[in-house]
């Protein structure tokens, strides 16, 4: 699983953290994808590597602008996170 991070400019309320949201899940399959306008980013975690200018247009298309991105591998940390290692 990956985490992708991105620094998202433009969002100052919940209804803009929604339509950033809707965007991504639109345009990829992801797992879960959450913003926030406080902190000024959106986390994206999916299964599969997504196109970082893909991204970035998707976002960009919405009138808010991606300032950032990174990419790190996610383990879900739980209870019963050593079974799968």
């Amino acid at each position: 699983m990956l985490k992708i991070t991105l620094g998202v400019d433009g969002m100052m309320c919940g209804m803009c953290e929604s339509h950033v949201n809707d965007a991504v899940r639109k345009a990829f399959p992801v797992k879960k994808v959450t913003s926030s306008h406080g902190k000024g980013q959106t986390v994206i975690l999916t299964e599969q590597d997504l196109d970082e200018q893909a991204v970035r247009d998707a976002v960009n298309a919405t009138g808010y602008t991606v300032t950032s991105f990174s990419k790190e591998r996610y383990e879900k940390k739980g209870l019963f996170s050593f079974l799968h290692k």
